[in-house]
């Protein structure tokens, strides 16, 4: 399927087996999911509506991007991840189309921006860049993989990157 044929929706409380499948297809190891679902239990960090899928063409779902609650300094913005394809669709536009429906909701929403840990030559596409550009800065991490991206018109906060405890 090319990129621009990937059908998103915000995901359904059916999927959400599905999506835990997905994740521990595309991770090899239940780390991720175990991650996954610490983030949906947790009142602060989930924010309902945020996590879109890209589906085959019966519907079901083959990719996921999550967006979540963070905060820069005492600004909050969104963390995106985890982002996941079945590998039987891996490089065919899903995650990306994910990614951008993602996007496009947090963008809808009125949020300021988003920061990612992720695959450093895969999310600039997306506009993500070296967090440490901003002044964004991990307690544990300052590398390439550290990333964000400010939302229409909105700068990146600086300040320390925290995650809710979950």
């Amino acid at each position: 399927m090319s990129k621009s044929s990937w059908k998103t929706r915000v995901e359904t409380p059916g999927d959400i087996d599905t999506i835990r499948n997905i994740t521990r297809d595309a991770f090899g190891r239940q780390f991720e999911v175990d991650y996954l679902d610490g983030l949906r239990a947790d009142p602060v960090a989930w924010v309902p509506g945020l996590c879109f899928v890209a589906t085959s063409p019966g519907d079901q779902p083959v990719a996921y991007a999550l967006l979540t609650r963070c905060q820069v300094g005492d600004v909050p913005v969104l963390s995106l991840g985890p982002v996941a394809v079945l590998p039987a669709y891996q490089n065919q536009g899903a995650g990306g189309a994910a990614v951008v429906a993602a996007l496009t909701a947090a963008r809808e929403r009125g949020e300021r921006a988003v920061v990612v840990l992720g695959h450093a030559t895969y999310y600039p596409r997306f506009g993500f860049r070296q967090a440490t550009e901003f002044g964004v800065h991990h307690p544990e991490y300052d590398g390439p993989n550290l990333m964000a991206l400010g939302l229409d018109g909105y700068d990146v906060p600086a300040g320390d990157l925290t995650y809710p405890a979950n």
